[in-house]
């Protein structure tokens, strides 16, 4: 019973391949670009913050629009980052129960992880948005652009998520999960016998 319905998953994940693929490398780019933006904004960042401490020190006239402008790129930066990590699942976690557990409860695991992240990123996406809208008509202090900027990265990173985790949740249902820390078998406890002398 259990092949049936593994041969199953793989019949129907190679049925809709040509159609899952073009969506697994939209989320790679996606991740990409994401990754080069935040890259960037980095850049960015610590350029104008030398300069601000140029313009403070040596000709005595400190840049203003620093502060607001380096709090929008730490907000880009920040949530941006923190979306990749979801596709590329980098994120740290604390997995001991999880890796001790049997091999079905980690499964259940893993799809609870993935269902919830997906959930999340769908929250932030549109309450975030609603804060955008509702901030927009008021400017920021010193560089006059509209306050619901602050909030865009917050947007992106909740859709940004959502897609990643649902990227997740395809590849789990059609048994495609690459984590192998879920999927193989913890191994036994060495033999007491089979352990060197130095090593005892």
């Amino acid at each position: 019973m259990p092949s049936s319905t593994a041969n199953d998953s793989k019949n129907w994940a190679d049925r809709f391949r040509p159609f899952l693929s073009p969506f697994y490398r939209m989320l790679d780019t996606l991740c990409g670009v994401s990754l080069a933006i935040s890259g960037a904004a980095m850049v960015v960042l610590t350029v104008i913050f030398g300069w601000l401490v140029f313009g403070r020190y040596v000709l005595n006239a400190t840049p203003t629009w620093v502060e607001q402008i380096s709090l929008l790129l730490v907000a880009l930066i920040g949530f941006l980052g923190a979306s990749t990590g979801v596709h590329e699942r980098s994120h740290l976690g604390v997995s001991f129960f999880r890796d001790i557990a049997p091999r079905p409860v980690r499964l259940v695991m893993e799809l609870a992880s993935y269902a919830i992240m997906a959930v999340f990123g769908a929250v932030m996406m549109v309450n975030s948005y609603e804060l955008v809208l509702f901030k927009w008509s008021t400017q920021i202090p010193l560089i006059h652009l509209p306050e619901g900027l602050r909030a865009i990265p917050l947007t992106l990173c909740g859709a940004f998520t959502l897609a990643y985790s649902i990227g997740h949740l395809i590849r789990f249902f059609t048994g495609e999960s690459h984590d192998d820390r879920i999927l193989e078998t913890p191994p036994p406890d060495p033999d007491p016998a089979d352990v060197a002398p130095s090593d005892r």
